[in-house]
């Protein structure tokens, strides 16, 4: 068994195609056919069902899957390290973030990294916070931009820092009015019987936002859903409901549909930005200094905002 066999399964199990897997790899699909052969041959096992148009994974297929990215992962972990070593090359690091934030986020860290770390290769994988963390925890991001809980046991994380939350609501709105808020802010128990927009099941902010709700007492009557917070500010703003935001977003200026934002009472309900990697995955001399300038970068910005 050779490591680009392995290399070559996996890829035709992501691609569920050989033509397909054959071009990513760069190579005669007749070889890689061969090759996916010979490896089947040697183990005494069909890892693949051929159908007319695609391959599924037979039960064999799916247990030596999960063990190949395993090895895999391992050997990028290996190769990392003795890169660190001998200080041969100058590295790489994959970085995972949640859309939303990361778009108000990175501007002001990947240009920072970059000017302190020329040489370092940065690849941003971007998805929603429950698809990051399995794809941290299956080493398909050295790091992962989140927010805290984390669902996935098997991640660690860096605390990055805490971000404030604000009340959006639509410019008709009675809070709208500075004179109809108590002067510390609006309380969480006052939105009872309000009509909440929130983001859809996967994001990691909507299940921030429920149990702010459930710690002041009630749940909230969710109108509408949506996958983009940008989209559920501009159904605020329309009038459909009101919603909470973090404030790098609340902050951030748009030309059209902006809501109204009131600061809430204190104490002041925050959400924990972290970054995140699997429990016991070797950190590269890159991923570590990505860790530092972001945490830097950011602890700066969070002191800029009101």
């Amino acid at each position: 068994m050779e490591l680009r066999q392995l290399l070559y399964t996996l890829k035709i199990a992501e691609e569920r195609n050989f033509s397909r897997a054959a071009d990513k790899l760069h190579i005669a699909q007749p070889s890689l056919s061969q090759q996916l052969s010979k490896l089947e041959q040697e183990l005494g096992v069909k890892l693949f069902q051929r159908n007319t148009s695609t391959v599924e994974l037979t039960h064999a297929g799916a247990s030596f899957i999960k063990h190949a990215r395993k090895i895999m992962d391992a050997v990028e972990q290996l190769r990392q390290e003795m890169d660190d070593i001998s200080q041969l090359r100058a590295g790489r690091v994959v970085i995972g973030s949640m859309p939303i934030t990361g778009s108000h986020l990175l501007p002001y860290v990947l240009p920072a990294f970059k000017e302190a770390y020329p040489d370092i290769q940065v690849t941003l994988l971007e998805d929603t916070s429950l698809n990051l963390e399995k794809l941290t925890a299956g080493g398909g991001t050295d790091l992962s931009l989140l927010s805290l809980p984390l669902q996935e046991p098997s991640l660690t994380y860096e605390t990055i820092g805490k971000e404030k939350i604000d009340l959006a609501i639509p410019p008709n709105h009675y809070l709208a009015d500075p004179g109809n808020r108590p002067p510390g802010g609006v309380a969480l128990e006052q939105l009872s019987g309000e009509s909440f927009i929130v983001l859809k099941k996967g994001q990691g902010f909507r299940k921030i936002m429920i149990d702010l709700c459930r710690s002041a007492g009630f749940d909230p009557d969710i109108v509408f859903e949506s996958n983009n917070i940008e989209t559920v500010q501009s159904l605020v703003a329309a009038g459909m409901g009101i919603t909470l935001v973090p404030r790098f977003i609340a902050r951030a200026k748009r030309s059209e549909l902006i809501p109204v934002y009131v600061p809430l009472a204190e104490p002041v309900p925050s959400r924990t930005l972290v970054i995140a990697y699997r429990k016991g995955r070797y950190l590269s001399k890159a991923a570590e200094a990505f860790i530092d300038t972001f945490r830097t970068t950011i602890e700066t910005r969070m002191k800029e905002e009101p």
